[in-house]
């Protein structure tokens, strides 16, 4: 079935303040206006709405709306002339202040007091010699704003159409206002991307993220995951204001930030709260949301009149084999260039013939420049040039926690076949960062032209299999399309290449290699809580580039933001155990034993670590920002490697019943790995939630392309 979207059309439209206001109008009942955070809002507005990008606002990081100076910039310099010449300018504000502070009060000249001035009568010395080592530059973005306004046209239905059907508030529109200008192709410098400037690891629990597809550069698709996210925000940090501050900081970061000022007051936060992780971006992101909304409900009142991009008509429908970008170009009668346009999910490697336009994939081409219905169009293509599969990649690195069959796997090609071809003479000894070449062909050639790829075969019901004569891990997880190294694990096998015939052996289950620590399969009656009971498990770690990166202003400190689980150190060296985690693995990233944190901890040998208590751990050998990135980054391998086959595509919700039992709720019935409904969940603690417990659970989709036509 063919479907029609709506883009950017050459015919501009002009931009009413009335329709505009209309679309974005503010809700200050759900997203609250604190008069005492008004002078921040003011100086967003003025740095959005006056100040262009030749010049910028010399202002105190921490209270923004103490501004020193509207400084211009130089023209016609180098980017280190520039600093260096900002730097010159602080400097020059720091003497002064720390001359007031220093008590000076008398004898003051014009500039003296002109920055006296600023400040409360009874300002202290104290506060003064504060403010002199908090000196900031912000680059003006009045420039960029209005572009970003006229931009907006092309997606604004289709945002507010997607906000009204996920039953959202329509202001959450004014948010790549704040994250991107209205850029779909915007890439901040850590990889954040797309219009709403999702990271790689946030992006793939909602779209498709790989080296050939990248919906987060799609508007309309990286706008319903924005949206998913965005609800799940609200439903683990409670308010508007905290789900949109954590779109930036993470809702675990916000999570930890109420429970600290014991909390949810978006004033007192931005004001109070102390985080080495709640930087500039993260404490400024909902006054500049705040006054991006303000400027999207009037822009007239800021820019004057606009003339807006507006939206067009595309026809889209599944492509229903392989094919090269070339040959549907030649197909559709249609260039290069606007196909590319028209569809910016599609990476490099299919515009220059490296890869294939994947099977399945919503193509999408100008209705205007359809000579016929693109049905018609597809079927046109000669036999010759529709393929069953897509293009190897020519390299591929080899990442932590990868193993040879599994490399193998990915890429449809045999372990003797990478055995060869890189001159390996042990297939378990490849290192992290090593290059192992692949077999190379074009996307419009095939030795294999019309042959269906390999399709795995179904594991027995029962999950047990019996291993025949000639057969080893690495084949046998090839055969049933299931990991060679989980394999293992769930038979406790040491040695990949140590099987026998007539062993039996246990596959894993659809979440086995997420959970350490599982619920039990027994039932309580109304008046007992569900127990959970130890269950241990090794998850691979895999080296996954995802850092959260806020665009233009800075980093954001939280890789995993749509996660609420708490990876940070407490005050008092302690952490709260959470799903996926081991002795083991804490005593690696600390670089002690095991032992040393029993003894600490007065464990016994074998005692389980039930989730959500609090570990006290040494960090004499590695300090706590390591540990916690090493954390942090085992974690993320874990979400990436299980989201790089699912997204997520609704939620729904479930009332425990008597007789219910969490880990057949979670395995069985809804499919899902505990520490993901737990991420639904993090204000119940499964191990003493009893019947009548409401829990919301996600609804996943896998990520298995249709078959080849």
């Amino acid at each position: 079935m063919r479907s029609f979207l709506r883009f950017i059309a050459c015919a501009p439209i002009l931009l009413l303040a009335s329709s505009i206001g209309h679309a974005t109008e503010r809700d200050v009942s759900l997203f609250v206006e604190p008069p005492g955070l008004e002078p921040d809002v003011q100086f967003w507005i003025r740095i959005y709405t006056e100040v262009g990008q030749e010049s910028g606002l010399l202002h105190d990081s921490k209270n923004v709306f103490i501004v020193y100076e509207e400084l211009d910039l130089p023209k016609s310099r180098s980017v280190a002339a520039t600093e260096i010449y900002v730097d010159k300018r602080k400097d020059k504000y720091r003497r002064v202040l720390k001359e007031l502070g220093r008590g000076k009060r008398e004898g003051l000249n014009l500039e003296e007091q002109r920055i006296l001035d600023l400040f409360a009568p009874d300002v202290s010395n104290k506060t003064l010699r504060d403010h002199a080592k908090r000196i900031r530059f912000q680059l003006g973005q009045a420039d960029q704003f209005r572009a970003g306004l006229i931009r907006s046209g092309a997606y604004a239905d289709h945002i507010q159409k997607t906000l009204l059907e996920m039953d959202l508030p329509p202001q959450l529109a004014a948010l790549p206002h704040v994250e991107s200008s209205f850029t779909p192709g915007a890439y901040s410098r850590v990889g954040a991307a797309g219009l709403w400037q999702f990271t790689r690891a946030t992006g793939r629990r909602y779209m498709r993220v790989d080296q050939v597809v990248d919906e987060r550069l799609d508007p309309y698709r990286a706008t319903t995951g924005a949206g998913r996210l965005l609800a799940q925000n609200r439903r683990t940090t409670g308010s508007w204001p905290l789900a949109v501050t954590a779109y930036n900081h993470g809702a675990s970061g916000m999570r930890r930030a109420t429970r600290k000022l014991g909390h949810s007051d978006i004033e007192r936060i931005v004001r109070d709260y102390r985080s080495r992780r709640f930087g500039f971006a993260s404490r400024n992101f909902y006054v500049e949301f705040v006054a991006a909304s303000r400027i999207a409900e009037n822009p007239k009142q800021y820019f004057g009149e606009l003339v807006l991009d507006s939206p067009i008509q595309y026809e889209s429908l599944p492509l229903p084999y392989y094919a090269s970008a070339e040959a549907l170009s030649r197909a559709l009668n249609v260039d290069l260039a606007t196909l590319r346009a028209s569809n910016p999910a599609l990476l490099a490697p299919v515009w220059n013939g490296q890869k294939r336009v994947p099977l399945g994939f919503e193509f999408k081409v100008p209705v205007a420049e359809l000579s016929q219905p693109l049905a018609q169009a597809f079927t046109s293509l000669p036999v010759s040039e529709r393929f069953s599969r897509q293009t190897r990649d020519s390299f591929h690195t080899v990442r932590r926690g990868e193993t040879l069959s599994r490399i193998a796997q990915k890429y449809q090609v045999s372990i003797r076949d990478l055995e060869n071809l890189n001159n390996l003479h042990n297939r378990n000894k490849i290192r992290v960062g090593q290059k192992l070449r692949l077999p190379v062909e074009h996307a419009s050639k095939s030795k294999q032209r019309g042959k269906q790829a390999r399709t795995p075969t179904s594991p027995p019901i029962s999950g047990i299999y019996t291993v025949s004569k000639g057969e080893t891990l690495a084949s046998i997880a090839l055969r049933f399309g299931l990991d060679e190294e989980e394999i293992a694990w769930a038979n406790g096998i040491q040695n990949r290449n140590r099987i026998y015939a007539g062993q039996q052996l246990k596959f894993p289950g659809p979440s086995d290699d997420q959970a350490v620590r599982s619920i039990s399969d027994k039932t309580f009656p109304d008046s007992q809580p569900l127990k959970a009971e130890p269950r241990k498990n090794e998850v691979n770690d895999e080296e996954i580039e995802a850092v959260r990166l806020e665009a233009v202003r800075g980093p954001t400190p939280f890789n995993l933001l749509a996660d609420p689980s708490d990876y940070l150190v407490g005050p008092d060296n302690t952490i709260e155990v959470q799903f996926g985690e081991t002795l083991g693995h804490y005593a690696d990233w600390l670089d002690i034993r095991a032992q040393q944190i029993r003894v600490l901890n007065r464990l016994r040998f074998g005692e389980a670590l039930p989730i959500h208590s609090r570990l006290r751990l040494d960090f004499s050998r590695v300090t706590q920002p390591l540990f916690e990135r090493q954390r942090i980054d085992f974690q993320r391998s874990i979400q990436e490697r299980y989201f790089s086959e699912r997204a997520i595509v609704g939620s729904f919700t479930h009332k425990l019943k008597r007789g219910d039992s969490i880990w057949d709720l979670a395995h069985q019935r809804f499919n899902i790995p505990l520490w993901l409904l737990q991420q639904y969940n993090p204000d119940i603690d499964f191990e003493t939630a009893s019947a009548g417990t409401e829990i919301i659970a996600p609804i996943l989709e896998r990520r298995t392309a249709p078959k080849a036509n």
